[in-house]
């Protein structure tokens, strides 16, 4: 059975949709990020990110983790684009050139949204995007991800989803990047097609199963 080590409240939520979406089963090590914890190498710290058994399974120290029939895997894209190459249709790729833009989506919000879209999401978890310099930052961050999120924009609007035009492993990697950024209504808004299908993506039975685990997670 595939593992997956990491909390919910990780990048591994993308590989829990994904599973959800493929109906496969899997077993989830609660792997939490040491940063959250106050003491991570307390004798009563729970499995996190820099215990020593979690550090041979992966030396970066960092979740989410997979293992699938012997193989070990990091970096959540990868796991996704993994298991969905895998498992096939309608998830994953048809052919060759589904399978290239499935990749290329896939590092696209890698490369060009996710950190600015993480840089709001922090700044709003932590109170401090009402801040001069938070509304600073958030500024900048939006103007940079002006033009990524417009082409993704025109791409959504031109095709309805990322891929194929069905609901793939693509829309579940872009999904979940812009989310960080979704609650920052003054940058989404511009965007109605991916407004639209962020709420297709996130009304989907599999995301609901997802997004309900990780709310009831313990912090």
């Amino acid at each position: 059975m595939l593992t997956i080590h990491g909390v919910t409240r990780s990048r591994a939520s993308r590989i829990i949709w994904l599973c959800h979406e493929i109906g496969l089963p899997f077993r989830q090590i609660p792997v939490i990020q040491a940063y959250r914890l106050p003491d991570a190498s307390a004798d009563n710290a729970p499995l996190n990110t820099r215990s020593p058994q979690f550090l041979k399974l992966s030396p970066a120290g960092a979740i989410p983790v997979i293992e699938d029939e012997g193989l070990v895997l990091s970096e959540s894209m990868a796991c996704t684009l993994y298991l969905a190459r895998k498992h096939g249709q309608p998830f994953g790729p048809a052919d060759p050139r589904e399978d290239a833009l499935m990749s290329q989506w896939s590092f696209y919000a890698c490369s060009a949204i996710e950190i600015d879209a993480l840089t709001i999401l922090f700044l709003h978890s932590t109170g401090d995007a009402e801040t001069s310099s938070g509304k600073a930052a958030i500024e900048a961050a939006c103007d940079r991800l002006a033009r990524p999120m417009q082409v993704v924009e025109d791409h959504l609007a031109a095709n309805g989803n990322m891929v194929g035009r069905r609901f793939t492993v693509a829309d579940i990697n872009m999904a979940e990047v812009i989310r960080y950024a979704q609650g920052h209504k003054q940058l989404t808004g511009r965007f109605p097609a991916i407004r639209d299908w962020l709420d297709d993506c996130q009304s989907r039975p599999a995301f609901r199963k997802m997004w309900e685990a990780r709310l009831t997670e313990a912090e």
